[in-house]
């Protein structure tokens, strides 16, 4: 490893060391701010809790175009269910394991905090030449890109834009999908579950997961669905009552796990334990190219573990048949970029609690008619099922620009560095682009980034060697700027 990666990553590790799921980015703010003020950086806030710090111009530099450096303070912040991790003061624990990294059963937070620590980097290296430049760091990036919304008009001067939130290195995205959450709730009635019923607990888990606009075309599976339609089976065969349901944790990651309870009688267990098992079967075999380790489990447990009240019957039977009924995946393939997802939803996460369902849904697309079109099937079936809902988080799509004078710069430099042409992609995701260059017309942007798979999971790793390829390309895209 070479001196200037160990550096990234030294500050990537301290990054780490501070707790910084969404909304919960004011202890490494203050960090930041005081880095800041060690290397006498003038360094701006604004009421969301955005951040910019100003680095002048090289000289030589001064009539160059200013430069934003963006990326965010937040992380998505997901373990594995054994985990006992506390986000909230536990220090993100780093793994090396050969050319990657990764962490020790949660989110490793690469996406985004090795943007911070790059930045930290170029701040901190009077070698590289640049005109000035601009390190904005904004909050709540991941529940919606909620501090890019909030950025004002005058907050930032540059005029070119570099989003270090891309996770390929040698791809530069130049447009990203538009999104919007759909918050289903509707009011349940409940009743006493019968004295001689035994409840079970039933568990899928083992699944990949993943970022629900990146991985969405991988076909992984939704925990959520494969338990609505392990529901589905065993109510068709016996009177079950459902006493909870939980699955999924936020609405840019696809569910790894869900858990219901339910209770039945007894001469119904061993038929629901052997449908459950026969389910698992069918559904390993769907998924056998890409859920390895999918799993469902059924288990009695101690009423004292429970909440004695069940759904009434025609309630549960809306809840499964509504989680059957709401999309979920790929809706539709783009006809004008080869291979690029147009629209798709994730149903994200769905409880039972304070006696009412909550659904939580994501849905994206790069053409904002389809973007109405998928949430208003999605509200329709709610009506259907008499609950309710409601828009949260929307954000346009970053419509491409294939004449951006930054995008020639960037693959002349790219091709000249490494001998090979980069990829110029859009991508399914979201981006802070579409909000910043709403906000800032006229800024030209572009995103890049080292190589970084299965953001938003537990399995997610930042590829060592990307980093350094990374920080030379930024390094010459800003020599390249002398007038």
């Amino acid at each position: 490893m070479d001196d200037k990666t160990r550096e990234i990553l030294d500050y990537f590790k301290h990054i780490n060391s501070i707790p910084r799921c969404s909304k919960k980015e004011d202890s490494i703010s203050t960090w930041l701010q005081s880095w800041a003020a060690k290397k006498q950086l003038p360094v701006k806030k604004d009421e969301a809790g955005n951040l910019v710090f100003t680095l002048s111009a090289s000289k030589g530099y001064e009539q160059a175009p200013g430069i934003v450096f963006q990326g965010h303070m937040d992380m998505v912040c997901e373990k594995i269910p054994e985990s006992q991790h506390d986000f909230t003061k536990d220090a993100i624990q780093l793994v090396y394991d050969g050319d990657w990294l990764r962490a020790q059963e949660t989110t490793l937070g690469a996406d985004n905090g090795i943007a911070i620590a790059i930045g930290l980097a170029l701040a901190g290296d009077p070698s590289i030449d640049h005109p000035q430049i601009e390190l904005l760091l904004t909050v709540d990036e991941e529940s919606g890109l909620n501090g890019a919304k909030k950025l004002q008009s005058g907050f930032i001067e540059g005029k070119v834009l570099l989003n270090l939130d891309s996770e390929t290195e040698g791809v530069f995205t130049v447009g990203c999908a538009g999104g919007r959450d759909t918050r289903i709730s509707c009011d349940l009635s409940f009743s006493n579950l019968p004295d001689n019923f035994q409840p079970y607990q039933l568990k899928v888990h083992g699944l990949q997961g993943g970022h629900s606009g990146i991985d969405i075309v991988k076909q992984r599976a939704n925990a959520n669905k494969i338990l609505a339609r392990a529901l589905y089976r065993l109510q068709s065969l016996a009177d079950i009552r459902l006493l909870s349901f939980k699955g999924g944790t936020a609405h840019n990651a696809i569910p790894r796990d869900a858990t219901t309870i339910f209770g039945c009688e007894p001469a119904a267990v061993k038929p629901v334990q052997k449908a459950v098992s026969e389910f698992e079967h069918a559904v390993k075999a769907e998924y056998e190219a890409v859920e390895k380790t999918l799993a469902l489990s059924i288990s009695p447990i101690t009423s004292d573990n429970i909440d004695p009240p069940a759904l009434a019957s025609g309630d549960a039977a809306k809840v499964i048949n509504m989680l059957l009924a709401l999309p979920h995946g790929v809706a539709g393939m783009s006809a004008n970029f080869k291979e690029l997802v147009e629209t798709s939803n994730n149903l994200a996460t769905v409880e039972i609690k304070n006696k009412s369902l909550d659904i939580l849904t994501s849905q994206r697309s790069s053409v904002m008619s389809r973007l109405d079109e998928i949430a208003a099937s999605i509200n329709a079936t709610a009506s259907l099922a008499a609950a309710t809902a409601q828009t949260e988080n929307e954000y346009p799509p970053w419509q491409p620009d294939m004449n951006s004078a930054l995008l020639q710069r960037c693959k002349e430099i790219y091709q000249k560095l490494f001998d090979r042409e980069p990829v110029v992609e859009i991508i399914h995701a979201g981006l802070e682009c579409a909000i910043i260059g709403a906000t800032y017309p006229g800024v030209d942007m572009i995103s890049f980034g080292p190589t970084i798979q299965d953001p938003h999971s537990p399995s997610e790793r930042l590829y060592i060697p990307s980093i350094r390829k990374v920080w030379d390309f930024l390094g010459a895209l800003l020599a390249s700027y002398r007038p």
